[in-house]
């Protein structure tokens, strides 16, 4: 905006003051508006950021992966359809674990098979809950072999969402997070030659949430190859003390409680050392 002027003066100093503002200065006083202000949040939700042609390819991709989720529901005998629920709180939990453990342990490939399709649906459409699948994981199948599932699942619902996004994200992000993207957009430039460590540290600490690396990572231009192996890779640890924790549901109160200061100090400490190999290069340049 132009610098604040003392308008007491005649009509003409008005009219210069005025003729000052430029459009570039009223149209960021205008975006401050519609960032910040209820009336402005209000206008940008009813402005829908896909076109017809993008909803249209999100809604086949969503009936796709619909159609075949509900197919492998059908292979279930008919007497489990009312346990299942995704579980929203740690009693829903307890209670499905309850329900399917019989059936997980007969028909553990048929069982697999639709847990990890559920798993894989909701981390593609953004779905929340998926935390209470990888406590279900270690609950039903134990650390190791739930170890294995969370984050082979994790990282292959982060790829499928990864690729919805870069067809048709670039409006729902750029809607939704639009200073947080150019903030995300300006840090990567900054490290595209040690690009895999920081996502490395970005997905192993809570830094950023996971549903805006995986929405935002293509719009930016992460490469899918580095996107992949800090995905497999950073998930590691979280899933690990995620899955340990549904070995003891009975214990567990609130998933707040997976995430004590303890828990997070580790996981930065590793995230710290995933990016140190960087740091150490980047003093060797400079000297």
């Amino acid at each position: 905006m132009a610098a604040p002027r003392n308008l007491t003066g005649d009509g003409g100093a008005r009219q210069l003051v005025k003729d000052e503002e430029s459009p570039a200065a009223s149209s960021a006083a205008k975006g401050l508006l519609n960032d910040d202000s209820p009336t402005g949040k209000r206008t940008k939700s009813e402005r829908f950021p896909l076109s017809r042609w993008e909803f249209a390819v999100f809604f086949t991709v969503f009936l796709v992966f619909t159609t075949g989720l509900f197919c492998i529901y059908l292979t279930m005998p008919a007497a489990e359809y009312g346990k299942l629920k995704v579980p929203r709180t740690i009693s829903d939990l307890r209670l499905l674990k309850e329900n399917l453990g019989s059936y997980a342990s007969e028909y553990q490939a048929r069982f697999i098979l639709g847990y990890c399709s559920t798993y894989i649906f909701m981390q593609t459409f953004m779905i929340p809950g998926t935390i209470f699948m990888s406590l279900l994981a270690g609950a039903l199948f134990g650390v190791v072999r739930g170890f294995v599932l969370v984050v082979l699942n994790a990282t292959a619902g982060a790829c499928s969402c990864f690729f919805l996004s870069k067809l048709v994200g670039r409006p729902l992000v750029n809607w939704l997070w639009p200073e947080k993207l150019r903030v995300f957009q300006a840090e990567i430039a900054k490290r595209r030659d040690r690009l895999l460590n920081y996502m490395l540290f970005l997905r192993i600490t809570p830094t950023l949430p996971n549903l805006f690396i995986n929405l935002s990572s293509p719009i930016v231009d992460i490469p899918f190859h580095v996107f992949f192996l800090a995905t497999l890779v950073g998930l590691m640890p979280a899933s690990y003390i995620t899955v340990r924790a549904g070995l003891a549901l009975g214990d567990l109160r609130s998933v707040k409680d997976l995430y004590d200061f303890k828990t997070l100090s580790v996981l930065f400490l590793i995230g710290s050392i995933s990016i140190f190999p960087a740091l150490l290069k980047r003093k060797r340049v400079y000297e």
